[in-house]
This record gives C-alpha cells, structure tokens and sequence, in this order.
C-alpha cells in the first residue's frame, strides 16, 4: 500500500512513477484478452476439455479464458465442470480468480460437482495470501445450494475474525446470502451477533459492510437488528462515515436515516457530521445524505437552524441537475417530495428547472411539474413566458403537459390568471390541432376556479370547435357552451352539430351533452324543447350506458316534475377547484422521504405495491417444539409402525373413501375459518362451500407504469369443475373510458397463465364490469418453489395506462382431481419429510362434525382420503393427500374427536410453503 500511496503523489505532482520495462508484459497480455470472444469452431468443446488437461499452465490458463468468454456471451460450457474445477489445484491466482468465477455461474446446474470443489474453498479460505481467503469465502457464499451453506460455517467464522480487514469486509458481506439460503442455520449459530459485533470494528470498510448485512436480515425479519437505539451505535456509524468508500457510505447513511434523535441537540449533532457528504461526487451519496438532514430537521425547532440547513440543501440539489439525463430523472422525481415536504429550499431557483434544449423529454415532465410547484407571485412571469416557449414547441407531449401547466398555474394563483389566458388566446389562434385540445381543457378548469370571468376567450373556442376530436376536449368544451349558454349566440346550432352525432360519441362526451342541452334548456327554454326532448329520448331509450341512462331519467323526471328545483340541481353554484393533481398524500409523502434514493421515491408509491418480499425465514411453530419435547424417539418409531399398519389394511377396514374432491389450505385444511358454511350444512353430509369472493387486488388510487391513476381491480382464483379461472371486477374512478384491455400473468410455480384473451367492453367512467378468464396450469412455469402465501403477479395494460398488481388465492384453486396417494407412496412421504417438518394447528367447526362429514367436506377441495386409525374412544386419526397442478404432494392427518367442535390438522409436504 505504501508503494501505491508513493506511486498517486509521484503523479499528482506531475512525476511519472517508474515502473520495470517487463512489467508491460502482463498489461499487454490483458488487451489481447479480447481474442478469446472471437472464436467461432464447432466442436471447440472437446477441444477446450484437452487444453484444461494440458500440463502447460500457460496454455490451461488460456483455456480457462475460453471457457469463460464462451460463457460470458451465453454458450453453455457446463459440460466442461469437471475439467474446470480440476484447474482450481493452483497457486496462480488469476487462475484461481477465473475458475471460482466459472463455479459461482454453474454451480445451480450442477450441484453435486459443485460440491466436489468445497475441500478446495475451506482450505483457500485458510491460505496465507487474504486475497484469496476472502476470494474462497465470497464464492462459497455466492454458490447458493443449499448442501454447500454447512461446509461454509466454519471458514466464514473464521473469517469474520480474520486479522485481515479485507478478508472481514467480505465476510460480512457473505452473512446475509448464506442467511437467505438457511435462515435459521444462521441465527442458531450465532451470525447474527457476529455481524452486530462487526459493527464496532475499527475499518470503517467492515462496518459499512456489517450495516448492508445487517440492513437486509432486518428487511427479511422485520425487525431492527442494528440498535440505532443505542446512541453509541449511532456514534460509531458516524466516524466510520468519513472514512468508507461511497457505497459504504450510502449504506451507513441509509441506516442513519432510520434514527429518530433524541432532542434538538442530537439531531444538530447528527447533521453537522453529515453536511460534507452533500458535495460528495456520487449522487447516491448526496441523495442518502440529504434523506438523513430532512428527518433530523423534523427534531429541530430552532427557525434560525432550519434556515440554515435548507440553505445547505440547496446547492447539491441544484448540482444532481448537471449530471445525465437518467440521473436528472431519478433526482428530479426525489426533488419533487422534497419541493413538496420543505417548498422553501428551493423557492429561489425555479429558473434552474427550465429546460434545456437536448433534455430528453422525460426530463422537460418532470421540470415543468417542479417548475409548477415551485410559482409565486414572484416569478409567475418568468414561468408563464417559459411555459408559453414551450407551447411553441415540436414535442407533442411536451406541447401539452405546458399548456395544461399554464392552467395549473392559473388556478394555483390568481394573479397569473389575466396572462395565462392572453397566452392560451395566442395558442388557440395557431390553430393547432392538439394545443387547441387543451387549451379548451384547461379553459373550462379557470371558468370553474374564476366563474363569469375572462369570457373574452369563449368566441375563440367556439371558432376552433371543429379541431376538436379526444373526447376530454370536447367534454370539456360542451361543459363551457352549457355553463354560458346564455353569452354564446349560436350555443344551440353548436350543440345540435354534437346531438347529430350523439350515438357515435364517447360515453363521456353523452354525459356532458345530456348535461349541457339541460343547461340549454333551463335558461332558454322556448328554443330548445325539441332539442331536450331528443337528448332525453337518445339517453333514456336509445342507449345502453347505464350512467348515462340514469342520468337521463333523473333529468326527465326532475323537468317534468319541478323546473324550479331542477334549475337548482342542475344550474347552482359549482364548489371551486384547487391544483392538487401533483400532490401526495401527507402520510404517503411522509414514507417516501424516508426512501429518498430508493426505487419508490422514483415510483411515487411505497415499496409493498410494486415489490413482492419472499419471507425466507421460517415461523417457529408452538405445536412442534411441545411435541418433540414430549416424544422420543422410540415414541416416534412406534407411531411410524402404527401408521404404516394401518395403511396396509386400507380403507375396507374403516369404511369406504368418498368419492369427489376439494381443496383447501394446508393451514385451514377443513376450510372452517371463515368458509361462510353455516351448522346446517354438515347435517346429512356436506354442502359445496362458499365461493371464494374477490378481494381488492388495485385501488383506484394507485398509480399505473406512467403515474396515471383511477382504475381499479378486485379479484379472486377459484376452481370450478376442474378449470382454474381468475375472476376480476374492473372499475373505472378517472374521468374518461377505458378500453383496449389486455392482461399478462407473470411466471409461477403453478404455470397458469391465460387460456384465452381478455375480452372486456369500454368501460365508462364511475362504472365497472365483470370478467372471468380461464387459466391453464404449466404454461408459464417460473421452475421455483412456491411462496406462503400465494399469489399471482398480473398487469393489465389498458387505455388509460399498465396497471401492476398481484391476486391472492387459495391452495385449493391449483389441486387437481384424482385419485388419492397409494398407502404405500403416502407412508413413503409422510415418513420422509418427518415430525420435524410438520406443520400443525387447530381448526374449529360451527359444530361437532362426525368423520364421514369431515371426509365430504375435504372431498369438495381435491383431498381426498387414504385411510384412518381409531387412536381411543373418542379420537379417530383421518389420513388424506392431494396433489397440486404442478405435482407438489401434501399428506395430512386430521384429528377428529367425538362430540368435539375443534379438531386437530398435521400435514407434511416436501414443499414446506404449501403447509
């Protein structure tokens, strides 16, 4: 190190470091690396296999880079496993380096020669050089079989005390993979704490590790392994900060921002340590630095203080806009919670937001929305000129979001209003076609924040009426021509020019003519009875839109009814509208500034709507540790030998198994928690349960792939005479209609992906509708174990946007009819998997329920019976199994007392997340 440390001064001094002439030797070697992606024989693989066998280690070495170049650009070498894997015998270490990287990427596909290689990784994890002890137990731990994680334990304990901080950063790093393969080998032998010693230890590079290890268990538990607690813990992290590189700095200061302070005078404390990070050249950096400042400024009542500190807020926020494009992006989606949570950090430099012109267009969104958050009085001009420039534009998306910008800023301020409508005047005379549209959008959004105001632009509309052709322009422009019908001459030729059309137009455009022909009518009634009438006669007989059906009659009966009352309804005082289309709800705002930097500050929504957790730690289970605190192990033997005794007799001896099949859950294998069966039904057999109802699976409120909200979803997976089918029930909350659905189910362990296409018609706005699609099972196998709880992972895209959602089901939607396990294969598996994999609990009945019952109940849901065992007078053991679509098997075991309610459920299965 100190020959690097001479070698850095030597040249920012201007010197040049001497280095021996046969030094260049090896550089020269790794630019002709490059030679090795070039080849294109066949048959190269026989050929590769002799030169790993070859004794030239220059020629084995080159081999090995074959090998690895084949593999980089996707050819599949793992035939060659065995001869890899015999080159790990070396001292070479870039060798040693290229053989451990060929063994992390194969080492899934062929885990029993991985396995062969372990003898080598325990004894490198204890070679002299700590280059390749921390080499050894990085691939060990990156090699995720579960059948290698117990040979790791011990060289990774050993290298967590290694002498070497090199070889201890990496161990800590290696911790939480080994905990995601086997959580509870982990925690019980003591890692866990080994990594919270860690955090104490003096290179800040391990403690920053220590905290990333840390940081994920504690995701995974959810719960807080770090401490932050304790203040000492918070001090430690805080002297290591200086010190780490940027990503450990990013990892500490993301712990950090978990800490609540103390008092004023904590937080103080902290934000002074943290400052010098906010010109550190690493966004990630600034952005982690900045979420740490903004939640101690929460403890902070010193105004002077807080001053102070969103001045230092400041420039680094401005800097994050001088980086590339995709880094402008994800800092402009951070800075708009930030605008939102302190508007005064950046009060002063909206011109910083105004676009540049080789910003990509994703870009000029986001800079237009802050520059609309960040208006005043102050610079109202300056951003309705810049606006007004961009209108002007070739960009139509661009064009648009600044028009309808200019009706933000409007309504946001009322002092701007008188210039934003001589702009949008000059933006309607161009003529164009899409300006037009919107700027006659967001002229019907001033008229309703400032009624019977700057009606100078309502001649201008009226003249551009034929541009109009998307349905939200035309609404809007109808909802205009019947709020002032009374100061538009011509209103009821322009309003018959729509009637013509009434059939052919969206269902939101028949919504806002009905209600404008009514407007019409109230405040001239003499001219437009015929009109009314027609209107009424189009809603009420001719069309097969509910809403507007409704609304129809109710304006019929009101008309015919009560003028007076209807002028009421229909012409009274509308309530004024606020800008709030960009605002965030407080708690929603509170969540995400605390993720500032993270993928759900880019996303505008928390982390649990758009990432699914697979829990990998499994629940400690009361019932099992009492019962294997209570039997032996001869107690066990001996139950094993009764069970495997009475399969052989089989079900003749007890009464025969009932025909049908059920599913059911393998926690609630009777379905009797929450089933919705009543007494009555378990009286001369067994009725078919409830039907599974559908369950909200998207809110409204949640946004879509491009932030576009107001579709929701509820949903449900159900089996029915042997076909799976995903019942849904869209809804439609936006202003507008949806259509052109389309659905896409992601892969699963079931396989079950949609036997045909989604077939769903135009939905208007406030309605919804039903669909049910059959799915099939083993299409779109994903080829991994199944989750607790289940669930599968849809997105519709439709006209509004892509919306991203998961449904739950039940296990009993994916088990299949058929017969049940033979006595032997059921004795097989039951004994197999073991009282130690056991998963029990106790399941309750409206009523005491008799074995033939309980057997028709399973039956409905595909378990079907295999035999059963009188244990004494009053308890009788059920054996029954079923069988998943993907061929997972579950065996289970039902306790049935006499004239009891409550029976006891075992069941095994050698997938442990279906029971």
């Amino acid at each position: 190190s100190s020959h690097y440390v001479s070698s850095r001064a030597a040249c920012s001094a201007g010197e040049r470091p001497h280095a021996p002439v046969g030094a260049m030797a090896p550089v020269r070697g790794k630019l002709n690396d490059g030679k090795f992606f070039q080849t294109t024989k066949r048959g190269e693989i026989q050929e590769l296999k002799e030169e790993l066998h070859a004794s030239d280690k220059a020629k084995q070495k080159d081999a090995v880079k074959k090998v690895i170049a084949n593999m980089t650009v996707g050819k599949d070498v793992s035939a060659l496993f065995a001869d890899v894997v015999n080159c790990i015998q070396t001292d070479n270490s870039e060798l040693k380096k290229l053989v451990y990287l060929y063994v992390m990427n194969y080492a899934k596909a062929q885990p029993e020669l991985a396995i062969l290689a372990i003898n080598t990784f325990r004894k490198d994890a204890s070679d002299p050089n700590p280059l390749i002890r921390s080499l050894a137990v990085r691939t060990m731990g990156c090699i995720r079989l579960d059948q290698i994680t117990e040979y790791l334990l011990e060289p990774l304990r050993k290298c967590c005390q290694d002498a070497d901080p090199y070889v201890r950063k990496t161990s800590a790093i290696c911790i939480p993979k080994v905990y995601d393969i086997n959580p509870e080998l982990v925690e019980d032998q003591g890692f866990v704490e080994i990594l919270k010693d860690m955090v104490s230890d003096p290179n800040p590079m391990v403690v920053a590790n220590a905290v990333a290890g840390l940081a994920e268990i504690s995701e995974t538990l959810r719960k807080d392994l770090l401490d932050l607690d304790n203040r000492s813990t918070v001090s430690k992290l805080l002297a290591a900060l200086n010190e780490c590189n940027e990503w450990g700095q990013v990892f500490i200061l993301d712990a950090l921002a978990n800490y609540t302070p103390t008092g004023c005078s904590d937080a103080e404390s902290i934000t002074e340590r943290v400052t010098a990070r906010l010109s550190h050249a690493n966004p990630a950096v600034v952005l982690a630095a900045i979420k740490v400042v903004l939640k101690c400024m929460e403890s902070i009542d010193n105004s002077e203080t807080l001053r102070v500190l969103a001045k230092k807020l400041n420039p680094p926020l401005v800097t994050l806009l001088s980086s590339e494009p995709e880094v402008q992006y994800v800092s402009l989606r951070n800075i708009r919670l930030i605008v939102q949570k302190r508007p005064g950090i950046l009060a002063a430099d909206v011109k910083m937001f105004f676009c540049k012109y080789n910003d990509p267009v994703y870009v000029k969104l986001e800079k237009v929305d802050i520059m609309v958050m960040l208006v005043t009085d102050k610079n109202v001009d300056q951003v309705l000129l810049e606006l007004k420039e961009y209108a002007s534009g070739v960009d139509v998306d661009f064009v648009r979001k600044s028009v309808r910008s200019m009706g933000r800023v409007a309504v946001k301020l009322e002092r701007a209003c008188e210039r934003a409508i001589s702009v949008l005047l000059e933006l309607i005379e161009t003529k164009v076609n899409y300006v037009v549209q919107e700027a006659a959008v967001v002229v019907k959004d001033i008229f309703r924040k400032y009624p019977s105001r700057y009606e100078q632009v309502l001649s201008a509309l009226c003249d551009s009426l034929e541009a109009l052709d998307e349905p939200e322009a035309k609404a809007s422009m109808l909802w205009i021509l019947g709020e002032y019908a009374e100061r538009i001459d011509n209103v009821d030729e322009l309003l018959d020019s729509f009637l013509s059309n009434f059939h052919d137009e969206p269902s939101v455009v028949q919504l806002q003519l009905l209600t404008a022909i009514v407007k019409l009518f109230l405040k001239k009634p003499q001219q437009t009875q015929d009109m009314v009438s027609k209107v009424l006669k189009y809603a009420t007989e001719e069309c097969n839109n509910h809403d507007i059906r409704d609304r129809g009659y109710i304006y019929w009966r009101l008309l015919s009814t009560n003028p007076e009352a209807t002028k009421q309804v229909v012409l009274g005082d509308k309530p004024s509208i606020k800008d709030d289309s960009q605002v965030i709800e407080k708690g929603v705002l509170d969540r995400l500034i605390g993720d500032l930097s993270m993928m759900s500050s880019v996303y505008h929504r928390p982390a649990e709507e758009f990432v699914t957790r697979l829990a990998t730690a499994a629940p400690v289970r009361e019932e099992e540790v009492g019962e294997d605190e209570d039997v032996d192990e001869e107690e066990r033997q001996a139950r094993r030998r009764e069970v495997q005794e009475e399969l052989e007799r089989g079900p003749s001896d007890r009464g025969s198994a009932p025909s049908g099949s059920g599913g059911g859950g393998a926690l609630d294998l009777l379905d009797l928690d929450g089933g919705g069966d009543s007494p009555p039904a378990f009286g001369g057999g067994a009725s078919a349960p409830a039907p599974t109802p559908k369950a909200p699976v998207l809110q409204p409120t949640q946004a879509g792939q491009t932030g576009k909200t107001g579709f929701g979803v509820m949903a449900s997976v159900t089996r029915e005479g042997g076909q799976i089918k995903l019942n849904m029930t869209f809804a439609n909350a936006s202003s507008v209609p949806i259509g052109g659905f389309a659905i896409q189910v992601n892969k699963n362990p079931f396989g079950l992906a949609p036997a045909q296409q989604l077939a769903v018609a135009d939905i208007s706005p406030g309605s919804s509708a039903e669909t049910i699609l059959p799915m099939v099972a083993g299409s779109l196998l994903s080829g991994s174990q199944p989750t607790n709880p289940l669930f599968l992972q849809v997105a519709v895209k439709n006209s509004l946007d892509i919306f991203y959602f998961n449904v739950p089901f039940d296990l009993s939607a994916v088990l299949v009819e058929g017969d049940a396990l033979s006595r032997d294969a059921f004795s097989q598996v039951w004994q197999r998997v073991g009282d130690g994999r056991q998963s029990n609990t106790v399941v309750s009945a409206p009523v005491a329920l008799s074995p033939d019952q309980v057997k028709s109940r399973l039956a409905y849901d595909n378990i079907q019976y295999v035999a059963q065992r009188q244990v004494d007078t009053s308890t009788l053991l059920i054996y029954v199994s079923c069988n998943t679509v993907n061929n997972c098997t579950i065996t289970g075991e039902v306790a049935v007392q006499s004239g009891s309610a409550t029976m006891k459920v075992g069941t095994r299965s050698e997938t442990p997340a279906l029971v």
